[in-house]
């Protein structure tokens, strides 16, 4: 079991076809980073000179994904 992953993620089944999901995570781009992309509570607001929009933090909790093995689907989880 690799670390951030709990016993039950390692028997989550697929809603569509039943099939066993693999823990895995989404990533995003900055600046020639990638990093892995997170969820923050409330409304976007635009960042008026720069572009893009303000950002927490605090507020933020990193993304989980789970990818069937069998079909495909994803399924995403801010984890706490």
């Amino acid at each position: 079991m690799s670390s951030g992953e709990r016993m039950s993620d390692r028997d989550k089944i697929c809603p569509r076809c039943d099939r066993t999901m693999e823990l895995g995570f989404t990533t995003d781009f900055a600046y020639g980073m990638i990093l892995q992309s997170s969820w923050t509570p409330g409304t976007p607001v635009p960042r008026r000179w720069v572009g893009g929009i303000k950002w927490r933090k605090q507020n933020s909790r990193p993304i989980v994904t789970y990818r069937c093995t069998g079909c495909g689907y994803l399924e995403s989880y801010a984890t706490s």
